[in-house]
Protein backbone atom coordinates (compact mmCIF):
# COMPACT_ATOMS: atom_id res chain seq x y z
CA UNK A 1 0.00 0.00 0.00
CA UNK A 2 1.21 3.76 -0.37
CA UNK A 3 2.25 5.32 2.51
CA UNK A 4 1.20 8.75 0.88
CA UNK A 5 -2.27 9.67 1.09
CA UNK A 6 -4.68 9.09 -1.94
CA UNK A 7 -7.20 11.18 -3.69
CA UNK A 8 -9.93 8.27 -3.56
CA UNK A 9 -11.49 6.16 -1.06
CA UNK A 10 -14.35 7.03 1.22
CA UNK A 11 -11.92 8.58 3.93
CA UNK A 12 -9.51 10.60 1.50
CA UNK A 13 -9.85 13.56 3.59
CA UNK A 14 -9.28 12.32 7.15
CA UNK A 15 -6.26 10.80 5.56
CA UNK A 16 -4.86 13.68 4.11
CA UNK A 17 -5.52 15.51 7.53
CA UNK A 18 -3.86 12.83 10.09
CA UNK A 19 -0.90 12.28 7.49
CA UNK A 20 1.74 14.21 9.51
CA UNK A 21 1.12 11.32 12.48
CA UNK A 22 0.81 8.77 9.98
CA UNK A 23 4.23 8.66 8.56
CA UNK A 24 5.50 10.12 11.87
CA UNK A 25 4.13 6.70 13.65
CA UNK A 26 5.56 4.19 10.43
CA UNK A 27 8.86 6.31 10.64
CA UNK A 28 9.06 5.55 14.58
CA UNK A 29 8.96 1.98 14.04
CA UNK A 30 12.15 1.68 11.49
CA UNK A 31 14.43 -0.66 12.90
CA UNK A 32 17.79 -1.02 10.01
CA UNK A 33 17.87 0.88 6.74
CA UNK A 34 19.07 -1.29 4.09
CA UNK A 35 20.48 -0.76 0.50
CA UNK A 36 19.58 -3.57 -1.89
CA UNK A 37 21.08 -4.79 -5.40
CA UNK A 38 18.94 -5.03 -8.72
CA UNK A 39 17.24 -8.28 -8.25
CA UNK A 40 17.46 -8.99 -4.46
CA UNK A 41 14.65 -9.67 -2.87
CA UNK A 42 12.49 -7.68 -0.63
CA UNK A 43 10.14 -10.57 0.71
CA UNK A 44 9.83 -13.67 -0.61
CA UNK A 45 6.77 -16.20 -0.96
CA UNK A 46 6.37 -18.78 1.59
CA UNK A 47 8.06 -16.80 3.96
CA UNK A 48 7.17 -15.66 7.50
CA UNK A 49 6.75 -11.79 7.77
CA UNK A 50 8.53 -10.69 10.98
CA UNK A 51 8.74 -7.08 9.54
CA UNK A 52 7.26 -4.66 6.71
CA UNK A 53 9.68 -3.03 4.32
CA UNK A 54 8.77 0.64 3.30
CA UNK A 55 10.30 2.35 0.13
CA UNK A 56 10.36 5.74 -0.56
CA UNK A 57 11.61 5.50 -4.38
CA UNK A 58 12.58 3.03 -6.42
CA UNK A 59 10.92 0.25 -8.17
CA UNK A 60 9.80 -3.17 -7.93
CA UNK A 61 8.24 -6.12 -9.13
CA UNK A 62 6.03 -8.49 -7.94
CA UNK A 63 4.78 -12.40 -8.81
CA UNK A 64 3.98 -15.60 -7.40
CA UNK A 65 5.21 -19.22 -9.09
CA UNK A 66 2.46 -22.09 -8.25
CA UNK A 67 3.69 -25.22 -7.47
CA UNK A 68 3.08 -26.32 -11.08
CA UNK A 69 5.93 -24.11 -12.01
CA UNK A 70 4.05 -21.75 -14.38
CA UNK A 71 4.35 -17.90 -12.85
CA UNK A 72 2.03 -14.95 -13.00
CA UNK A 73 3.94 -11.55 -12.85
CA UNK A 74 1.55 -8.77 -11.12
CA UNK A 75 3.67 -5.55 -12.21
CA UNK A 76 5.89 -3.65 -11.53
CA UNK A 77 5.58 -0.33 -9.09
CA UNK A 78 7.45 2.85 -9.43
CA UNK A 79 7.44 3.82 -5.23
CA UNK A 80 6.34 6.49 -3.93
CA UNK A 81 6.94 5.66 -0.29
CA UNK A 82 5.27 2.36 -0.67
CA UNK A 83 4.69 0.00 2.24
CA UNK A 84 5.12 -3.95 1.84
CA UNK A 85 3.63 -6.70 4.02
CA UNK A 86 0.89 -4.54 5.75
CA UNK A 87 -1.50 -7.57 4.66
CA UNK A 88 0.61 -10.03 6.46
CA UNK A 89 1.03 -8.21 9.32
CA UNK A 90 -2.70 -8.50 9.91
CA UNK A 91 -3.11 -11.71 8.99
CA UNK A 92 -0.13 -13.49 10.02
CA UNK A 93 -0.33 -15.43 6.60
CA UNK A 94 3.16 -16.03 4.53
CA UNK A 95 4.16 -14.07 2.17
CA UNK A 96 2.04 -14.15 -1.36
CA UNK A 97 3.88 -12.79 -3.57
CA UNK A 98 7.97 -12.68 -4.39
CA UNK A 99 8.68 -8.61 -4.35
CA UNK A 100 12.60 -7.53 -6.19
CA UNK A 101 14.10 -4.68 -6.40
CA UNK A 102 14.60 -3.85 -10.12
CA UNK A 103 17.05 -1.50 -9.17
CA UNK A 104 19.27 -1.04 -6.57
CA UNK A 105 16.86 0.33 -3.79
CA UNK A 106 17.01 1.66 -0.05
CA UNK A 107 14.68 0.29 2.16
CA UNK A 108 13.58 0.78 5.52
CA UNK A 109 12.75 -2.47 7.68
CA UNK A 110 9.73 -1.93 9.81
CA UNK A 111 9.26 -3.67 12.56
CA UNK A 112 6.28 -5.63 13.22
CA UNK A 113 6.29 -5.56 17.28
CA UNK A 114 7.09 -1.67 17.46
CA UNK A 115 4.06 -1.39 14.50
CA UNK A 116 1.86 -3.05 17.07
CA UNK A 117 2.85 -1.54 19.92
CA UNK A 118 2.08 2.19 17.74
CA UNK A 119 -1.36 0.96 16.59
CA UNK A 120 -2.41 0.22 20.39
CA UNK A 121 -1.30 3.84 21.24
CA UNK A 122 -2.83 4.99 18.51
CA UNK A 123 -5.96 2.90 17.24
CA UNK A 124 -7.50 5.60 15.06
CA UNK A 125 -4.58 4.48 12.39
CA UNK A 126 -6.17 1.23 11.94
CA UNK A 127 -8.77 3.36 9.92
CA UNK A 128 -5.90 4.67 7.49
CA UNK A 129 -4.61 1.05 7.21
CA UNK A 130 -7.87 -0.43 6.38
CA UNK A 131 -8.85 1.85 3.94
CA UNK A 132 -5.49 1.56 2.02
CA UNK A 133 -5.71 -1.91 2.03
CA UNK A 134 -9.08 -2.12 0.88
CA UNK A 135 -7.97 0.02 -2.10
CA UNK A 136 -5.24 -2.19 -2.89
CA UNK A 137 -7.68 -5.04 -2.90
CA UNK A 138 -10.34 -3.82 -5.09
CA UNK A 139 -7.36 -3.12 -7.66
CA UNK A 140 -5.95 -6.41 -7.34
CA UNK A 141 -9.14 -7.99 -7.61
CA UNK A 142 -10.10 -6.43 -10.65
CA UNK A 143 -7.00 -7.32 -12.39
CA UNK A 144 -7.30 -11.07 -11.42
CA UNK A 145 -10.91 -11.21 -12.33
CA UNK A 146 -10.10 -9.80 -15.51
CA UNK A 147 -7.01 -11.84 -15.88
CA UNK A 148 -9.57 -14.80 -15.76
CA UNK A 149 -12.63 -13.52 -17.15
CA UNK A 150 -11.15 -12.27 -20.65
CA UNK A 151 -9.79 -13.91 -23.43
CA UNK A 152 -5.84 -12.56 -23.54
CA UNK A 153 -6.19 -10.36 -26.41
CA UNK A 154 -8.97 -8.38 -24.66
CA UNK A 155 -6.61 -8.19 -21.52
CA UNK A 156 -3.60 -7.05 -23.82
CA UNK A 157 -5.94 -4.19 -25.49
CA UNK A 158 -7.38 -3.11 -21.91
CA UNK A 159 -3.86 -3.30 -20.56
CA UNK A 160 -2.41 -0.88 -23.71
CA UNK A 161 -5.42 1.35 -23.56
CA UNK A 162 -5.07 2.65 -19.50
CA UNK A 163 -1.81 2.53 -20.05
CA UNK A 164 -2.24 5.40 -22.33
CA UNK A 165 -4.84 6.65 -19.46
CA UNK A 166 -1.63 6.99 -17.29
CA UNK A 167 -4.47 4.81 -14.61
CA UNK A 168 -3.04 1.30 -14.25
CA UNK A 169 -2.13 0.26 -10.15
CA UNK A 170 0.54 -1.30 -11.25
CA UNK A 171 3.03 -0.88 -14.88
CA UNK A 172 4.40 -3.85 -17.18
CA UNK A 173 7.86 -4.87 -18.34
CA UNK A 174 10.18 -3.82 -20.95
CA UNK A 175 10.64 -8.40 -21.55
CA UNK A 176 8.46 -9.84 -23.97
CA UNK A 177 8.59 -13.55 -22.03
CA UNK A 178 7.32 -11.11 -18.54
CA UNK A 179 4.35 -9.81 -20.02
CA UNK A 180 3.48 -12.89 -21.28
CA UNK A 181 3.57 -14.01 -17.68
CA UNK A 182 1.60 -11.02 -16.51
CA UNK A 183 -1.36 -12.17 -18.55
CA UNK A 184 -1.24 -15.54 -17.02
CA UNK A 185 0.24 -16.87 -20.44
CA UNK A 186 3.23 -18.23 -22.32
CA UNK A 187 5.36 -15.81 -24.99
CA UNK A 188 3.63 -17.46 -27.90
CA UNK A 189 0.48 -16.92 -26.92
CA UNK A 190 0.98 -13.35 -26.05
CA UNK A 191 2.41 -12.94 -29.62
CA UNK A 192 -0.93 -14.17 -30.94
CA UNK A 193 -2.74 -11.75 -29.13
CA UNK A 194 -0.84 -8.95 -30.35
CA UNK A 195 -1.10 -10.69 -34.08
CA UNK A 196 -4.57 -10.13 -33.23
CA UNK A 197 -4.81 -6.45 -32.86
CA UNK A 198 -2.66 -5.81 -35.33
CA UNK A 199 -4.65 -7.24 -37.70
CA UNK A 200 -8.35 -5.40 -36.02
CA UNK A 201 -5.93 -2.32 -36.68
CA UNK A 202 -5.81 -1.04 -33.25
CA UNK A 203 -1.63 -1.64 -32.65
CA UNK A 204 1.53 -1.65 -34.82
CA UNK A 205 4.79 -2.74 -33.42
CA UNK A 206 8.20 -1.56 -34.10
CA UNK A 207 11.76 -1.56 -32.83
CA UNK A 208 10.88 0.66 -29.85
CA UNK A 209 7.94 -1.65 -28.54
CA UNK A 210 3.83 -1.55 -29.21
CA UNK A 211 2.10 1.87 -30.41
CA UNK A 212 -1.39 2.77 -30.20
CA UNK A 213 -2.54 3.27 -34.25
CA UNK A 214 -6.07 4.16 -33.44
CA UNK A 215 -6.97 5.22 -30.70
CA UNK A 216 -10.63 5.45 -30.92
CA UNK A 217 -11.37 1.25 -32.37
CA UNK A 218 -8.81 0.56 -29.35
CA UNK A 219 -11.18 2.31 -26.47
CA UNK A 220 -14.50 0.59 -28.49
CA UNK A 221 -13.04 -2.60 -28.62
CA UNK A 222 -11.97 -2.05 -24.98
CA UNK A 223 -15.43 -1.02 -23.51
CA UNK A 224 -17.68 -3.31 -25.63
CA UNK A 225 -15.78 -6.09 -23.81
CA UNK A 226 -15.36 -8.38 -27.23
Amino acid sequence: MQLKPLAKGRYSQRWEQDYPLIEAVILSCISEVKMLKKGTHLMTQGEAITSLVLVKQGRVSLGHTAKNGRCFQLGTIDCDSQLFGEMEFFTQYHCQLDIIANEPLEIMVISAEKLQHSLGQHPQLALFFASAIAIDYQDTVDIFTRRLLYPISYNVAYDIYHEYLNDLPVDGFSKRYLEAERFGTTDRVYRRALQLLEELGLIERNKEGIRIKDLNALKQFVEAAI
